[in-house]
C-alpha cells in the first residue's frame, strides 16, 4: 500500500480510482507551494548533464515538472507533461511555463497511463518520472512496462511510491479517544484496498517496487527515501494542508471508521468547535516518499 496522499507528494490525476482529481487542483496548487524545495531538491538529485529530456507522468498541479524545469534552465532541454485530466494539465503547464528559462521547452500530452496509447502519443526521454500514478493503475506491472518502454537507451524510469503514512496530529487530542490518526490510517488502507479490487482489469501486484522495476526490464534498480518534515508549530499553509488533508480522509473513510472517531473528526473541522484543529498550535506534517530508480538497458 502507498503512503498516504500528503506532503509534498506531487500528485497525479488519474480517472481509474473513481476520484475527481479535476476538483483537487486547488489542494495540488498548494502541496507544490507548500514543498517547493523539496521538489527543487529532488529534481536537482535526478536530472544529470546527460538528460536533455524529461517526460512527467502524471503531472498534477505541475509542480515537480516546474522544479524540472527550473534543474534543466542552465543546459536547456524539453519538459514534456502527460496526465489524463484536462483540467490538471492545461493548469500544470501554464504554471511550468511562467516558471521556464528560454532554453527550456514545455510541452503537454493528454494521456492515460493505463492505455498503450501511451507509447504512440509520447516520445521517448532520457528520465521518465511518475508519482503515485502506479498504484491506480489496474495493472501496476504493465503500467511499469508501459513507463519503462518510455525510456531511452541509458535512460531512467523514476517512480515514487511508497514510504511512511503522514503525521499531523498529536496521538491525545484532548477529544475522542487517543490514536484518532492510526484509526483513521487504518480505514484509509481498507478504502484502498477495495478501490483497487473495485477496478475494471484489477491484477494484484504481489513484490515490492524493486522487484517490478526489475520485472519491467530494468537495471541498477536502488531507491531512497526524503523526509517531509513541517514541525509545530505550523504556519498557515501547513494549517491549510493538514485542514484538507483531515477533510480528504472523513470523506474517504467514512463508511470504514467508527461513529465515534467520525464525530470527533467534525469537530476538529468544525471552525465554531472549542476542538476545532486550526485553533492548535501542535499539528505538524511528517512523512517520508521513497523513489525507486531503475536504468533502460544500452
Amino acid at each position: 500500500m502507498p503512503a498516504s496522499h500528503g506532503y509534498p507528494y506531487p500528485v497525479s490525476g488519474h480517472s481509474h480510482d473513481g476520484l475527481d482529481w479535476a476538483a483537487l487542483l486547488g489542494h495540488l496548487r498548494q502541496n507544490d507551494e507548500l514543498n517547493v524545495d523539496t521538489l527543487r531538491e529532488l529534481a536537482g538529485r535526478l536530472v544529470g548533464p546527460q538528460t536533455r529530456r524529461v517526460v512527467d507522468v502524471g503531472s498534477g498541479a505541475g509542480g515537480m515538472s516546474t522544479a524540472f524545469a527550473e534543474a534543466m534552465s542552465g543546459a536547456g532541454g524539453t519538459v514534456e507533461l502527460v496526465d489524463g485530466v484536462p483540467e490538471l494539465l492545461d493548469a500544470a503547464a501554464a504554471c511550468v511555463r511562467a516558471a521556464a528559462g528560454p532554453q527550456v521547452e514545455v510541452g503537454t500530452v493528454q494521456a492515460d497511463a493505463a492505455s498503450d496509447e501511451l507509447l504512440d502519443l509520447v516520445s521517448r526521454a532520457d528520465l521518465v518520472f511518475a508519482s503515485a500514478v502506479v498504484h491506480h493503475l489496474p495493472d501496476q506491472q504493465r503500467g511499469i512496462d508501459r513507463l519503462a518502454a518510455l525510456v531511452n537507451p541509458g535512460g531512467r524510469l523514476v517512480l515514487v511510491e511508497g514510504g511512511l503514512e503522514q503525521r499531523c496530529l498529536p496521538w491525545d487530542l484532548g477529544v475522542g479517544e487517543p490514536g484518532l490518526q492510526q484509526r483513521l490510517l487504518a480505514a484509509w488502507g481498507e478504502w484502498f484496498r477495495q478501490m483497487r479490487a473495485g477496478m475494471d482489469g484489477a491484477v494484484r501486484l504481489p513484490v515490492g517496487w524493486n522487484r517490478a522495476m526489475t520485472e519491467g526490464g530494468l537495471t541498477d534498480v536502488y531507491s531512497f527515501s526524503y523526509l517531509v518534515d513541517h514541525p509545530a508549530p505550523p504556519t498557515d499553509r501547513v494549517y491549510e494542508a493538514v485542514l484538507h488533508w483531515l477533510s480528504r480522509l472523513r470523506e474517504i473513510v467514512g463508511e470504514w471508521g467508527s461513529e465515534a472517531d467520525l464525530d470527533t473528526v467534525d469537530q476538529l473541522l468544525d471552525p465554531d468547535s472549542p476542538n476545532y484543529v486550526g485553533g492548535r498550535d501542535d499539528v505538524f506534517l511528517l512523512t517520508a516518499h521513497t523513489v525507486h530508480v531503475g536504468t533502460a538497458p544500452a
